[in-house]
């Protein structure tokens, strides 16, 4: 496969080799720590999430998304908004541009900069990551470095209504390579009593959740290699068994009665990049 627009690190016209896609990969490295570290200069506290944040995590198993030619285009963070003008200090030493739209528009939540020679961009969610439905970070960033923690990996991808296949990639990625428990707060096995928790007291979490812990079982049969198979789907049914285990609020069960006939998810609002 040649090289598609917006492919930064790779050279023009190559192949999607693995051995490109590990230099990329290195590039992004580099440029996570330039930014952490100018981050922590000016008092913010900065945690990467999306594809970065699983290669990071999940190294044993990178091989998987470079068979897939999965090239990286951006790096994204999870920050506070308390500290929203210490991120831009630190893009702005680094001498990234912000997006003057999005600035306006929803810099409360959100910031979007820009690096200054390469076709790179960085989306900054502040506090919280809002999309089908909301995961609340704060007083979460401090658990684990330099990602977000392995549950919120987790929640970053089950909270897509219409996920695809390289979120459900991403997914089986990460069960491959890290435990679930039912213990709270730990990090260092998926902590699926956060998933529970969450679809304990929402029911277009849970319904969400559910549905694509149903999908990645059915992809996981196609997708995985034999010898994984059955260490991922324990991990997915056993991630079922806690949300199914754990009690339901009272907003749970009337929201249950009206059921898919209203939407149960927000609506992605788009950004323009």
């Amino acid at each position: 496969m040649s090289q598609e627009p917006h492919q930064p690190f790779i050279p023009a016209g190559a192949e999607l080799t693995p051995e490109v896609l590990r230099e990329q990969e290195r590039r992004f490295l580099e440029l996570l720590e330039e930014l952490i570290a100018a981050g922590e200069r000016h008092g913010a506290v900065m945690r990467v999430i999306g594809s970065l944040a699983f290669r990071i995590k999940c190294p044993d198993y990178k091989h998987i998304m470079y068979a897939n030619r999965r090239y990286l285009t951006d790096v994204d963070f999870i920050a506070y908004k308390k500290q929203a003008a210490a991120v831009q200090d630190a893009f702005w030493e680094l001498g990234w541009e912000e997006n003057q739209t999005v600035l306006r528009l929803f810099g409360d939540k959100r910031r979007i900069f820009y690096h200054p020679t390469q076709p790179v961009h960085s989306d900054i969610f502040l506090d919280k990551l809002a999309f089908c439905h909301p995961i609340d970070f704060r007083g979460r960033l401090e658990l684990d470095a330099p990602t977000i923690t392995l549950a919120d990996l987790l929640l970053e991808k089950l909270q897509i209504v219409e996920i695809n296949k390289k979120d459900l990639v991403d997914v089986l990625v990460l069960l491959s390579a890290h435990e679930v428990t039912d213990e709270a707060g730990s990090v260092e096995a998926v902590d699926g009593a956060r998933l529970a928790k969450l679809c304990s007291k929402s029911w277009g979490w849970w319904r969400t959740a559910t549905m694509n812990l149903d999908k990645l079982l059915h992809f996981s049969e196609e997708y995985l290699e034999p010898e994984q198979r059955p260490v991922v789907q324990e991990r997915l049914r056993r991630l079922k068994e806690f949300i199914d285990e754990r009690s339901k609020s009272l907003g749970w069960h009337v929201r249950s009665w009206f059921g898919e006939r209203f939407p149960w998810y927000d609506e992605v609002e788009e950004v323009e990049r």
